[in-house]
């Protein structure tokens, strides 16, 4: 096949990992020529950041290691007509277990209703930061409000993009 290029930079599986494992989720889509997405199927999960007060949506992984890790801003396509913003954690939950299993969890904006069993993708616009692991369960829900502020001011600025 002949190589493709964007941005005087070769497209290929290596180049996006590499800026996906970055944090660089501009370049990423940059190569794509699309944010980046996972999709998968809602599933049940411990129902805790319903509890913590941000009821979050847990999306099936095919994979067991994701090319990325971290808190981000997102888009979520496949619930209704339009995209529906939220923020998203991809990762271990070091706070919660200590399995090292990675885990798709989506708290979405404005929205309350049943979303098991949907099939949805996950669009990842902006990297808010790393995950880290919390001394209590309040510590963690003071860091997930703010993770929400910061998702909402990057999505603000951006929603014409």
């Amino acid at each position: 096949m002949p190589e493709v290029a964007r941005g005087g930079t070769r497209v290929s599986s290596s180049a996006v990992r590499a800026a996906l494992a970055a944090g660089n989720l501009a370049s990423a889509e940059a190569l794509l020529g699309r944010p980046y997405g996972i999709s998968g199927r809602v599933v049940h999960g411990r129902k805790l950041g319903r509890q913590l007060g941000f009821a979050t949506a847990n999306v099936q992984l095919k994979h067991n290691r994701p090319p990325l890790t971290g808190i981000y801003a997102v888009r979520v396509r496949g619930i209704g007509a339009f995209a529906r913003s939220g923020v998203a954690s991809l990762g271990v939950r070091p706070t919660i277990t200590a399995s090292g299993r990675p885990v798709l969890e989506v708290h979405l904006f404005d929205f309350s209703g049943d979303l098991y069993a949907a099939h949805v993708r996950v669009e990842f616009l902006h990297k808010i930061r790393d995950e880290e692991k919390y001394s209590d369960l309040d510590a963690l829900k003071a860091q997930i409000a703010r993770d929400c502020e910061a998702a909402k001011g990057f999505l603000l600025e951006h929603r014409d993009a």
